[in-house]
Formats: C-alpha cells, structure tokens, sequence
C-alpha cells in the first residue's frame, strides 16, 4: 500500500471542527487526502469536533463530509484511531465504524518504531481544576451518557450549547495555571506507564516539546497544537519526530 515511503505516523488533535469554521473542515479534508494518505497511521487525540451530540447525528452533512474523509483514507491503508476529548466523548460504535477508525482508550500505550509511546487526550492531568474534574467523571459515567442519549438531539444540543457558553465564561475567570497539566499528576502517570520516552497529548492548545527528567528516566511530552489559526500536526518515523504546520486557507 505504502510502497517507496519511510513508515511514519502521524498525531492531530483539537481541531474543533464545527458549520461554523468550514475553512478549519477543509483544511482537514485536504490534509487527509494529502499528508496522510502516505501515513502507516494517524492518530487523532480527541476533541475533533467541537461537540458531539450522540452518534444519531451521523446524518448532518457536515458530519457526513468528515466521516467520508475519515473512511476513504482508512479504505486505503492509512490505519486511523481516535481517543474521545472532552468536546467529542460521546462518540461511539456506529461513528467508527461509519468513519473506518478504531477508538483507543485513554491513555493508551503503543510501540512504535522501537519507542514507547504514551497518548491521551489530556484533559485528565489537568487536576487542578477541581470543578472540571468533577464535570469529566460526570458525564464519563455510562450512565449518564445514556440518560442524556435518551433525550432528542435537537435537546441534547440546546443543552451542550448553553453548558459551552456557561464554560466561555467560566474560562475566563480561571487562572491559566488551573487549566494546565498538573505536575504531580503527570509524573504519576509516566510512572504508572514506566517510563514511556514519548508521551503525546493534546487539549491544552500549548503545544510545545517538553523534556522531563523523572526518577533518572529521560522523557519527552508533546503537547499538540490546535486547529485554529493553522493546523498542527506532529509526524514520528524511526529518525524522530518533527512537527507539520497545515495550512488552512479561508
């Protein structure tokens, strides 16, 4: 399928895509037939959409043209996984397998080209914010997803729309501390996951390299960028990894 390609994979996450940026939307369209056609994979590290209201919303022609995108490129090789964000957590079954991608946990461990490599989203290290934390494990909790899955979509959007105004204003009054990676948390994980040298996330929308030194064990955590502006996306073969601008032309 890959023939006369160095294997690499590639990394994306927080493009927020939504009707209402359809620049952003066309941009990702382009970078899946371009960019990673050629990729072995491509990992998306969640919040791809900007909410996702339940899977009975496969049927929007916005959702449709991502979810065709998604699909012909798994069609031809490029093997595509997605870990939930904390926009886009309800997607299920019925949107990945529409869309070709195969859903991962997070976080999850992989090995890739001889390296361990640690992915998550990410929202889950921001600890110290104690309200969002407690907001997370609510709406995680299968029982509640199904509660609110039983409700109309038409419902279930007018609620995620005033939850996200109500979370702009919020924001705002935060500190911007509260809403980063907490230290103690981080370091718990690498431990836990005995140290990964990659560790890859997303939803800070700070993307940066940074090396860790935990316990004597070199480590080194990507934070990925989002899709506002440009697009982000980092690249990882055998040499390394190196981060790709996409450019999203209005």
């Amino acid at each position: 399928m890959h023939t006369n390609h160095q294997s690499y994979s590639l990394f994306i996450s927080d493009l927020h895509l939504c009707d209402a940026r359809p620049a952003v939307t066309s941009a990702f369209i382009r970078f899946l037939q371009s960019e990673a056609k050629n990729a072995e994979n491509l990992f998306i590290l969640g919040d791809l959409f900007e909410y996702w209201a339940g899977d009975d919303d496969i049927d929007n022609p916005h959702h449709q043209s991502v979810i065709q995108a998604l699909k012909a490129l798994s069609d031809q090789g490029t093997k595509t996984f997605f870990i939930h964000g904390n926009r886009d957590f309800l997607i299920s079954t019925k949107f990945s397998t529409n869309a070709g991608i195969t859903l991962l946990a997070d976080p999850t461990m992989l090995e890739l080209y001889d390296k361990k490599v640690l992915l998550s989203h990410g929202d889950d290290l921001c600890t110290d914010d104690v309200a969002y934390q407690a907001f997370r494990e609510q709406v995680r909790n299968p029982e509640w997803q199904n509660q609110f899955l039983e409700q109309s979509l038409a419902s279930r959007k007018a609620q995620i729309k005033a939850l996200r105004m109500r979370s702009e204003d919020e924001k705002s009054g935060k500190p911007l501390m509260i809403m980063d990676i907490n230290q103690t948390a981080l370091e718990k994980l690498i431990i836990n996951y005995d140290y990964p040298p990659l560790f890859i996330h997303g939803h800070t929308h700070r993307p940066k390299v940074h090396n860790l030194n935990i316990n004597d064990h070199e480590c080194q955590r990507i934070v990925l960028g989002d899709w506002y502006d440009q697009g982000s996306c980092l690249r990882l073969d055998k040499d390394g990894f190196q981060s790709i601008a996409v450019n999203i032309q209005s």
